[in-house]
């Protein structure tokens, strides 16, 4: 039996659900989202609570249960609070400059890099070194801040790169002058 997709989810004021022909259709005060849902998994709406049910006990119906329990408390969650990545720009000379939605990025190469912020993904620069990007749906926040990662990753002897806010870098001591 799966833990996680036992549990109810509660849904909040102003937070509808439903499932017309296999999507699942969340609506929010922040948005809409939706998401083509599986025939192994059933959502059942009962007194303001989403649940999730198994069709049988083959291995893919357990397998998708608690995954589509926890798709579906993120999709709710996004609609209602949203989600947030912040990430850090560590360098020297390194800044992030933001034009309508394109991120200007200086990380140490010949050219800056311009990343286009893509549609649903709200990006704020609060200080040169330090990015918000924020969202309903959580998989295309987190993929976009991967993304953004990736164009220069901290590197263990400075520090130096984009990390995320929480991330702990972990340095190495770099090359000591032997004696003789």
């Amino acid at each position: 039996m799966s833990r996680i997709g036992n549990n109810p989810i509660a849904l909040p004021k102003g937070v509808t659900v439903a499932v017309v022909d296999g999507m699942i259709h969340v609506e929010g005060p922040k948005g809409k989202l939706n998401f083509k849902s599986r025939e192994e998994v059933t959502l059942a709406i009962e007194e303001g609570k989403v649940v999730v049910k198994r069709v049988d006990d083959s291995q893919a119906a357990r397998a998708y249960h608690g995954l589509y329990r926890q798709l579906v408390v993120n999709m709710v969650e996004g609609v209602s609070k949203g989600f947030s990545k912040t990430l850090i720009i560590n360098g020297v000379g390194f800044r992030a400059d933001l034009k309508g939605n394109v991120l200007t990025l200086s990380l140490g190469y010949a050219q800056p890099i311009d990343f286009v912020v893509p549609e649903g993904i709200t990006a704020v620069v609060e200080t040169p070194t330090k990015i918000i990007l924020s969202g309903i749906d959580k998989q295309q926040v987190g993929q976009t801040a991967a993304e953004l990662r990736s164009l220069r990753k901290p590197e263990p002897y400075k520090g130096k790169g984009i990390r995320y806010e929480d991330e702990v870098i972990r340095r190495k001591a770099g090359k000591t002058a032997g004696a003789k």
